[in-house]
């Protein structure tokens, strides 16, 4: 998959995280870009945690670059979701609320399956291919201990089969609610052992080949359902590394 951000952000994640498609808004030029993509792959990566503040003088100096720059990458992420800008303190990475937690998940269940079948249906060998090394990709993650970089895969996986659907305004709510998604698995994930259970991306990726779309919505629905399951929707609390801790090295 090569998306893992809101809808409308116009920043697209690859394995590179250097694809960028015309979101409906100005994107920041050079440097402000190449630094939202960084910040965006730690917060996705749950590196950068919610609630962190990202405060301009500090991202300025790990990347060296201007406040005027700085301030542009925040923008940026602030219109993907993955920002929140409050007036007079700053820019904090967003903190979805329980309440917002069980509704992401309860859109998930009633969009992606359909989205699903509609997949399926459309589904080529090119597709399986790249389906097939998303999931590669995800347990190689997963065997390198890095379970933040395995649950941003795992979200990708999900948009991949959004795009497969080739439905715009479907699509576009999707990158939108996995984004939120990936913010409420850092906050509330109670199964750390485990990111998206592979084994229901493999049934996906089996009833997709055979371009059976009822499968593809069941399998997908009772994935979605299984995922809330899997949050401890109480509020938590994180001892919180520096941003200097998150970039060093």
């Amino acid at each position: 998959m090569t998306s893992a951000v809101a809808a409308g952000s116009g920043l697209d994640e690859g394995a590179g995280v250097d694809r960028v498609s015309d979101g409906g808004f100005s994107l920041p030029p050079g440097r402000a870009l190449a630094i939202c993509l960084e910040l965006q792959k730690a917060i996705l990566e749950h590196r950068l945690r919610p609630g962190m503040k990202l405060s301009e003088d500090e991202v300025g100096e790990i990347f060296g670059a201007s406040r005027t720059v700085v301030r542009a990458a925040l923008h940026a992420l602030a219109h993907s979701g993955l920002v929140t800008i409050e007036r007079n303190r700053g820019a904090f990475v967003s903190r979805p609320t329980i309440r917002e937690a069980h509704e992401v998940f309860e859109a998930r269940a009633l969009i992606e399956p359909r989205v699903a079948r509609m997949a399926a249906i459309a589904m080529t060998d090119a597709h399986l291919e790249n389906l097939k090394a998303h999931i590669d990709a995800e347990h190689v993650a997963l065997a390198a201990g890095e379970m933040g970089k395995s649950l941003m895969l795992s979200g990708q996986f999900h948009i991949a089969v959004a795009e497969i659907a080739d439905q715009q305004v479907l699509g576009g709510i999707i990158r939108q609610l996995i984004s939120r998604s990936s913010l409420i698995i850092a906050l509330y994930w109670k199964r750390p052992d485990t990111a998206c259970e592979s084994h229901s991306h493999h049934a996906l990726l089996a009833a997709m080949k055979a371009h059976d779309g009822q499968a593809a919505e069941e399998i997908m629905k009772s994935h979605i359902v299984d995922l809330h399951s899997g949050l401890d929707l109480r509020e938590q609390t994180h001892h919180e590394l520096t941003l200097a801790d998150v970039f060093r090295g």
